[in-house]
Order: structure tokens, then sequence, then C-alpha cells
């Protein structure tokens, strides 16, 4: 290298500085995390699904999960992630036009129609300002947002954490 590139700093300082701020304006702007399901269960919850007895289908109603489950216990470092997340709408919050402005999110097709509803863990509590509509309930989508720990109950089922959705588009791997 010349010794001038020493000499001047002016010459490479500023296109490195602006380098290094394109690269973090790119890396800001890059894909939202991901969210697995399972992240959203504290382990000794998922120990305790993985160790049940086998269910017996016998009588009236579904197999009842464990009282412990039940409680919503969260993960408190899934507090305030932004990120995305798949799954299911039951919709409660409609505008006559059929747009969801507010819905649970469940991970998988049916959750909360039928009896039991899925952990409160495993239930997001989310609205969307804009709205949306569904063609169906059984079509996934994908939610985006800062998912936050707050318990919301209602008739349909219990959340352990809620979202305030920035978008929400058909599930597409």
């Amino acid at each position: 290298m010349s010794r001038s590139v020493f000499r001047s700093p002016r010459r490479w300082l500023l296109p490195a500085l602006l380098t290094l701020m394109l690269g973090h304006a790119v890396s800001v702007h890059a894909e939202p995390r991901e969210i697995d399901w399972l992240e959203l269960m504290p382990a000794e919850d998922l120990a305790l699904l993985e160790n049940m007895p086998e269910v017996v289908h016998e009588g009236d109603g579904a197999p009842l999960l464990p009282d412990e489950i039940m409680t919503g216990r969260v993960v408190p470092e899934m507090g305030n992630v932004d990120g995305r997340i798949p799954g299911f709408v039951v919709p409660l919050k409609t505008t006559q036009d059929m747009r969801i402005l507010e819905f649970f999110l469940v991970p998988y097709y049916g959750a909360c129609i039928h009896v039991p509803p899925p952990p409160p863990n495993q239930i997001i509590h989310v609205k969307y300002r804009e709205g949306f509509k569904l063609e169906a309930l059984y079509d996934p989508v994908w939610i985006e947002g800062t998912l936050v720990i707050e318990r919301t109950e209602n008739d349909i089922g219990t959340s352990s954490y809620s979202m305030v959705a920035e978008a929400v588009s058909p599930y597409q791997e």
C-alpha cells in the first residue's frame, strides 16, 4: 500500500464508515426472526407433554392435558421478541365485510373450536388494525410483530402471549 493512504485518512475513513452504516441498515431490514411454537412453552411443560401416559379414548369428550400445563406458564425470554410465527386463525372480532381484526393464533387447525383448547402458552392473542380476509379457516397465515407476555381470557380460550400484528400474510414455506 502507498504511504498516502496512511497520511490522508479521509480517503479511506469515509468509505469505510459508509460501508459499515449501509451494512447495518441492511441487517436492520432483514427477515424477522422465525418463532417456533415450542419456544413459547417452558422446558418443564414440554417435558410433561413428552412423558404423558398413553391417552385412552373412552367415554365422552376429549382427553384433558395435565393441570400443570394448562396454567399458561411462559418463557420470559420470549417477551418483546420481534418476529414472525405461522399458525391458524380463530376469529374473535370481524368487520361487517368479514375482515378479521382480532383473533387467536393457534399452532394447529381446529384448536379452540374443539374442546379442550391448547395450553395458554400455545395461543397468541392478536390484534391487527388493518384487518384481513381468509378464504377458509383452515388456511394458515404468518403473523409479524412483537410478541408480548400478556394473558387474555374469553369464552373461546386463554392466551399467555399477545401481539399487535404489523403484517398478516398467507403461509408459504
